[in-house]
């Protein structure tokens, strides 16, 4: 029987992935040269995007389900933010708890996570208003690497924390 991968193993996976769907974008992009993309490459955006939203879900329960045995039991995410919070690592907390309601937000669109994120200011990314979703219906902007790398960092983080 095969060694389960570790998390740190799979989240460079999952970066790897999300690397090929942001250079996908970016081909997008460079093709619409400064117009407005055809409906093709919309399409074609879109897909990308689901793709990074469903990665950014998967790695994150991923992380959750490997780390659960830290705490007895309840909401996870809330468990992690007040032990970091409590341990002297008030930023990281912030990051991996933001991230947590993104993550929400991708799988259930709006409902409470959603309406706390659109409360928050958050700089860790861009929350959509209802409105301003596009065909996709993503309510948080995974387009842009800088979602997808600060997600794995909040991650990696944590991880390092709780198994230290």
């Amino acid at each position: 029987m095969e060694a389960s991968q570790s998390v740190p193993d799979l989240v460079a996976v999952a970066q790897a992935s999300a690397k090929t769907h942001y250079d996908a974008i970016e081909q997008i992009r460079a093709a619409a040269d400064d117009a407005a993309p055809s409906g093709a490459q919309l399409a074609d955006m879109h897909t990308q995007a689901a793709a990074l939203a469903a990665l950014a879900v998967d790695i994150f329960a991923v992380f959750e389900a490997r780390m659960q045995h830290h705490f007895k039991r309840g909401p996870f995410s809330r468990k992690l933010h007040a032990l970091l919070t409590g341990a002297g690592q008030p930023q990281l907390a912030y990051r991996i708890y933001q991230f947590y309601l993104a993550v929400n937000v991708l799988k259930h669109g709006t409902g409470a996570s959603y309406r706390e994120l659109s409360k928050s200011e958050t700089h860790l990314f861009a929350v959509k208003l209802d409105s301003e979703t596009d065909d996709a219906g993503i309510l948080i902007d995974v387009t842009t690497p800088d979602f997808f790398d600060g997600l794995t960092a909040a991650i990696l983080e944590s991880y390092h924390f709780l198994e230290r």
